[in-house]
Order: structure tokens, then sequence, then C-alpha cells
């Protein structure tokens, strides 16, 4: 196992600042995925764990061990990591069978022949593909070759297992099964695992941690539960979730008790419990800010519950998605996306009411674009 430890990481090309001060701790046995757009520097990170990328500034450490310090210009061989990378492609020697691929490196290591089987045997069993091991790459589907590549990474006991997109080349439902088997295999060796991927859903089913990159920095650091109820800033609760979340434009004013927010939805009095009292949130100044509310914290009636925080809505249109409908709303000026769970009839234009749950809300500084009121995963 193995713990990773990166402290002021610098990385150019050129002219092109791409990693900024990159610090990131990456604990024995967590899945750490590297989330971001493209562009933002997630590759990049992986690529400097892996040696395969050198950076200007900034050192590392693999258990306590010196890794890389680039002021003394020290920077270890990457076969001397104790790490196995799978890259987006699957790089499979062609000529090469299943058991082939994934005995390779076993093989260049020069071990026995019988620890190599078991070794090899092992690893198929792992990853369910026992029966394919006399198979040339050409006579496997694209997620049986995943599976060798990943098992040609693991048969070699690494201490790290580097994953650089590795379900991007997969169908729908083939990034489904793979997700499972990534999570069962984290599960079963315990293996230290650092995942790149631009998709949320991937980061969100499967991860311990998750690093959100933005412009070359990690812009949070946190569980998937909470960055997807809390999201640090605006661009970062956009970019989380699907269907995307509910932006609704307000004004703000902090008492040092509690903080009044008054939008399309109605006035909102949120206790001083959930607020980040600091410069994003202005003491005694009302201030523009923006509502983040998930579509599945709305509830829709055809009759009115008469429940607090029920509002008159109109609906805008319906899409029935078999065990879901999504219905996007408004409510005065304010448009909303909800998401109601199996097949529900609304006509275009039906009047129905829309109840709201505001310890579910973000509440976010418009200008800093900062997170400055906490949600909670239930409403009391």
């Amino acid at each position: 196992m193995s713990k990773i430890v990166l402290e002021h990481i610098d990385k150019f090309y050129g002219s092109n600042h791409v990693l900024r001060d990159i610090n990131l701790i990456i604990e024995d046995g967590d899945f750490m995925t590297l989330l971001g757009p493209s562009g933002c520097g997630k590759t990049t990170t992986l690529r400097v764990i892996s040696g395969l990328e050198k950076p200007q500034e900034g050192k590392m450490f693999m258990d306590d061990r010196p890794i890389i310090d680039a002021d003394a210009a020290f920077y270890e061989v990457p076969s001397k990591r104790g790490l196995n990378l799978v890259f987006q492609s699957y790089a499979l020697w062609p000529h090469m069978t299943t058991y082939g691929n994934v005995a390779f490196g076993l093989k260049i290591k020069r071990l026995p022949k019988n620890e190599v089987n078991d070794r090899v045997m092992s690893a198929l069993k792992v990853m369910r593909i026992e029966e394919y091991k006399d198979r040339y790459p050409n006579e496997l589907s694209g997620g049986q070759q995943q599976r060798v590549a990943i098992a040609r990474a693991i048969a070699t006991s690494p201490k790290l297992l580097l994953l650089d997109e590795p379900l991007s080349n997969l169908d729908a439902r083939l990034r489904i099964d793979m997700r499972a088997e990534l999570k069962r295999l984290h599960k079963e060796t315990g293996t230290t695992i650092i995942y790149v991927t631009h998709d949320q859903v991937e980061a969100l089913t499967m991860s311990t941690k998750i690093a959100l990159f933005k412009e070359g920095e990690i812009s949070q650091l946190d569980t998937p539960l909470d960055i997807y109820t809390n999201p640090i800033d605006l661009q970062a609760a956009d970019f989380i979730g699907n269907p995307r979340i509910n932006f609704v434009d307000g004004t703000a004013l902090y008492n040092g008790d509690s903080l009044l927010v008054k939008s399309p939805l109605g006035e909102y009095n949120f206790p001083g419990k959930d607020i980040k009292a600091d410069e994003e949130c202005p003491l005694g100044v009302e201030f523009e800010c923006v509502l983040g509310i998930r579509p599945e914290t709305i509830e829709l009636s055809l009759e009115n519950p008469e429940r607090k925080n029920t509002v008159d809505a109109t609906v805008y249109a319906s899409q029935p998605a078999g065990s879901e409908t999504l219905v996007t709303i408004t409510v005065k000026d304010a448009e909303l996306l909800v998401i109601q769970i199996g097949l529900k009839d609304y006509d275009v234009n039906q009047k129905i009411y829309a109840t709201l749950h505001p310890n579910r809300m973000n509440v976010y500084n418009k200008q800093t674009t900062r997170l400055i009121k906490y949600a909670h995963t239930t409403q009391p």
C-alpha cells in the first residue's frame, strides 16, 4: 500500500503554467479521483506522480520516502516507484494472448514460472476473465480488453495503481459494469488508486476522495458526498451533478446571526450555523447572491400540500425518461429543473405546487462565486 504527498508542485510547458502550487495528500488505501474538464491539469498531475513528467517546483513523497525534490533536481525513476499506469488506450500486445499480456511484466522481472502463473491466474480471477486467457486482443470486446489491461497492472502487486480515463472508450453500459468492477477491485485489494476522469458520475460513484481541478489548481478536495452537497463555487456546482443544479439570483443580508435571502422563490432566513462567515459574506451589507438548488430536492404536487415553503408553479416542459421524469417548471421569473421518480404525466402550462427545502439549498456570493451557505443532505 502507499501514501502519496505532493507539496507545492508547479509545472510549466514553456510559458504555459499548467500546474499551480498543487498540494495533495493521498492516504494509504484511498481511491482518489482527479476530476475536472479538459485542460485543467489532472492528467499532468498523474504524469508527475508516475514519473512521466518532471515538475519545475515542488516535492513528492511516497510513504515518507522522497520521490521528487525539484530544488535538488532529484527525481526517482518511474521503475522504482512501485506503481502501474493504465492508459485510456489499452496498449495490449496484439500478438500475445490475454495470459501473455498479463504475464509480460512479471516475466520481465524474471520471476519463477510457477509464481508468474499464480499471479496471472489470480489477476484474471479478480477481473473475472479467466475464460479468456487464451484469446488474443482482437478476439475480445472493448470491456474485456480493458479488464486485461487492469489485470496486467495489478498482477505485479503495485503499491499504487494509476488510471488515466480508462473507461472513456467504452459504451454507456460497459462503463457502468466497469465502474462496479473497479470499485470491487479497490475493496478486495486495498490498493491505493489514483483515477483521472472528466466524468463526474465516475468520480461520485467510485471514489473515497475527489480532488476537483480548475485551471491548474485544486479548487476543492473532499468526499464525493460533500463535493456534491456543497460545491465550493458556482463553477464546481455547475460541473457536479446530472441533471444540472438550478441557479436562482437573489439578494442577501447577513446580520451575524442569520442570512436573509430574498429571491423569486420567496424569502429565506438561514441560521448562522450553516453560514461561512468570512469576506465572502459581508456583515450588515446587502449583496447579490445565487441560490443553488438540486433538482431532486424539489417536490411537486397537483394539490396544495399546505406545507411551509410551498410555492405556485407552472409546468414549462415534461420529459419522461423511464425510471424518472424531468420536469421544467417556472416560479415567477425563475426556471427550475425537477426530478420526479417514476413516470409522471404533466401538461405544458399546467398549474402545480413546488415545495422547496431551504436546509438543502446552497447560497453563493454572486460576485466572488464562492459558497457562503452550506446545505445538508436531509431536511430536518
